[in-house]
Protein backbone atom coordinates (compact mmCIF):
# COMPACT_ATOMS: atom_id res chain seq x y z
CA UNK A 1 0.00 0.00 0.00
CA UNK A 2 1.49 3.42 -0.92
CA UNK A 3 2.27 5.83 1.88
CA UNK A 4 0.41 9.10 2.21
CA UNK A 5 2.04 12.19 0.79
CA UNK A 6 1.62 15.80 1.86
CA UNK A 7 -0.24 17.40 4.73
CA UNK A 8 -3.85 16.69 5.72
CA UNK A 9 -5.20 19.05 8.39
CA UNK A 10 -7.54 17.39 10.90
CA UNK A 11 -8.31 20.29 13.28
CA UNK A 12 -7.29 23.91 13.78
CA UNK A 13 -7.54 26.17 16.80
CA UNK A 14 -8.72 29.47 15.33
CA UNK A 15 -9.50 30.86 18.76
CA UNK A 16 -5.84 30.65 19.79
CA UNK A 17 -4.78 33.34 17.32
CA UNK A 18 -7.49 35.62 18.73
CA UNK A 19 -6.68 35.01 22.42
CA UNK A 20 -2.87 34.85 22.21
CA UNK A 21 0.04 36.65 20.62
CA UNK A 22 2.03 33.94 18.83
CA UNK A 23 5.79 34.29 19.37
CA UNK A 24 7.13 31.05 17.86
CA UNK A 25 5.79 27.76 16.48
CA UNK A 26 7.08 24.19 16.75
CA UNK A 27 6.09 20.94 15.07
CA UNK A 28 5.79 17.98 17.43
CA UNK A 29 4.89 14.35 16.92
CA UNK A 30 2.19 12.67 18.99
CA UNK A 31 2.20 9.33 20.81
CA UNK A 32 -1.25 7.89 20.01
CA UNK A 33 -3.11 4.60 20.34
CA UNK A 34 -4.62 2.81 17.35
CA UNK A 35 -8.19 3.97 17.88
CA UNK A 36 -7.04 7.59 18.26
CA UNK A 37 -5.32 7.45 14.88
CA UNK A 38 -8.42 5.94 13.26
CA UNK A 39 -10.63 8.62 14.79
CA UNK A 40 -8.24 11.35 13.57
CA UNK A 41 -8.23 9.88 10.05
CA UNK A 42 -12.01 10.36 10.05
CA UNK A 43 -11.29 14.06 10.68
CA UNK A 44 -12.63 14.24 14.20
CA UNK A 45 -10.80 16.29 16.86
CA UNK A 46 -11.12 19.52 18.84
CA UNK A 47 -8.24 21.70 20.05
CA UNK A 48 -10.38 24.35 21.76
CA UNK A 49 -9.42 23.74 25.40
CA UNK A 50 -6.04 22.15 24.67
CA UNK A 51 -2.72 23.17 26.12
CA UNK A 52 0.76 21.69 26.46
CA UNK A 53 3.05 21.51 29.45
CA UNK A 54 6.51 20.19 30.32
CA UNK A 55 7.04 17.81 33.23
CA UNK A 56 10.30 16.00 34.12
CA UNK A 57 11.91 16.79 30.77
CA UNK A 58 8.94 15.48 28.76
CA UNK A 59 6.31 17.46 26.85
CA UNK A 60 2.63 16.56 27.14
CA UNK A 61 -0.56 17.66 25.40
CA UNK A 62 -3.64 17.87 27.61
CA UNK A 63 -7.39 18.50 27.17
CA UNK A 64 -7.42 17.86 23.43
CA UNK A 65 -10.64 16.06 22.56
CA UNK A 66 -10.29 13.10 20.17
CA UNK A 67 -13.66 11.31 20.23
CA UNK A 68 -13.90 7.56 20.56
CA UNK A 69 -13.64 5.52 17.36
CA UNK A 70 -17.08 4.38 16.14
CA UNK A 71 -16.07 0.78 15.40
CA UNK A 72 -13.85 0.53 18.48
CA UNK A 73 -14.64 -2.01 21.17
CA UNK A 74 -13.16 -2.33 24.64
CA UNK A 75 -9.87 -1.06 23.15
CA UNK A 76 -11.26 2.49 22.73
CA UNK A 77 -9.35 5.37 24.31
CA UNK A 78 -10.56 8.04 26.76
CA UNK A 79 -11.41 11.15 24.67
CA UNK A 80 -9.47 13.71 26.77
CA UNK A 81 -6.41 11.81 27.94
CA UNK A 82 -2.94 13.32 28.31
CA UNK A 83 -0.78 12.55 25.28
CA UNK A 84 3.01 12.65 25.07
CA UNK A 85 4.62 14.99 22.55
CA UNK A 86 7.75 14.08 20.62
CA UNK A 87 10.23 16.97 20.55
CA UNK A 88 14.01 17.26 20.56
CA UNK A 89 15.58 17.68 23.98
CA UNK A 90 16.95 21.14 23.10
CA UNK A 91 13.47 22.27 22.04
CA UNK A 92 11.99 20.99 25.30
CA UNK A 93 14.63 22.80 27.37
CA UNK A 94 14.09 26.05 25.46
CA UNK A 95 10.31 25.84 25.81
CA UNK A 96 10.59 24.99 29.51
CA UNK A 97 12.76 28.03 30.22
CA UNK A 98 10.45 30.36 28.24
CA UNK A 99 7.30 29.09 29.95
CA UNK A 100 8.84 29.18 33.43
CA UNK A 101 10.43 32.63 33.23
CA UNK A 102 8.68 34.60 30.49
CA UNK A 103 5.00 34.10 31.28
CA UNK A 104 4.38 32.19 28.05
CA UNK A 105 2.08 29.26 27.48
CA UNK A 106 2.10 26.39 24.98
CA UNK A 107 -1.02 26.28 22.81
CA UNK A 108 -1.82 23.79 20.01
CA UNK A 109 -2.63 25.58 16.75
CA UNK A 110 -3.37 22.66 14.46
CA UNK A 111 -3.46 18.88 14.35
CA UNK A 112 -2.56 17.23 11.05
CA UNK A 113 -1.04 14.26 9.27
CA UNK A 114 2.31 14.90 7.61
CA UNK A 115 3.33 12.06 5.28
CA UNK A 116 1.16 9.69 7.31
CA UNK A 117 2.42 10.72 10.78
CA UNK A 118 0.22 12.58 13.26
CA UNK A 119 1.70 15.98 14.14
CA UNK A 120 0.65 18.97 16.20
CA UNK A 121 1.75 22.56 15.63
CA UNK A 122 2.55 24.11 19.02
CA UNK A 123 2.77 27.83 19.59
CA UNK A 124 4.78 29.61 22.24
CA UNK A 125 2.21 32.29 23.04
CA UNK A 126 1.50 35.12 25.42
CA UNK A 127 -2.09 35.89 26.42
CA UNK A 128 -3.72 39.03 25.04
CA UNK A 129 -5.57 41.52 27.19
CA UNK A 130 -9.11 42.54 26.25
CA UNK A 131 -8.02 45.86 24.74
CA UNK A 132 -5.37 44.06 22.62
CA UNK A 133 -8.10 41.85 21.17
CA UNK A 134 -10.23 44.88 20.32
CA UNK A 135 -7.23 46.60 18.71
CA UNK A 136 -6.53 43.54 16.54
CA UNK A 137 -10.16 43.37 15.41
CA UNK A 138 -10.15 47.11 14.63
CA UNK A 139 -6.96 46.79 12.53
CA UNK A 140 -8.40 43.83 10.62
CA UNK A 141 -11.61 45.74 9.91
CA UNK A 142 -9.67 48.83 8.74
CA UNK A 143 -7.55 46.70 6.40
CA UNK A 144 -10.69 45.08 4.98
CA UNK A 145 -12.29 48.47 4.33
CA UNK A 146 -9.12 49.77 2.65
CA UNK A 147 -9.01 46.70 0.38
CA UNK A 148 -12.67 47.20 -0.57
CA UNK A 149 -12.06 50.86 -1.39
CA UNK A 150 -9.04 50.04 -3.53
CA UNK A 151 -10.84 47.27 -5.42
CA UNK A 152 -13.92 49.47 -6.05
CA UNK A 153 -11.65 52.19 -7.47
CA UNK A 154 -9.99 49.63 -9.71
CA UNK A 155 -13.37 48.42 -11.00
CA UNK A 156 -14.55 51.96 -11.74
CA UNK A 157 -11.50 52.58 -13.92
CA UNK A 158 -10.06 55.55 -12.04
Amino acid sequence: MPREQGRKVVATNRRARHDYTIEDTYEAGLVLTGTEVKSLRQGRASLVDGYAYIDNGQAYLDSVHIPEYNQGTWTNHPPRRTRKLLLHKQQILKLYSEVREGGYTLVPLSLYFSDGNAKVELALAKGKREYDKRQTLRERQDNREAQRAMSSRRHLGE
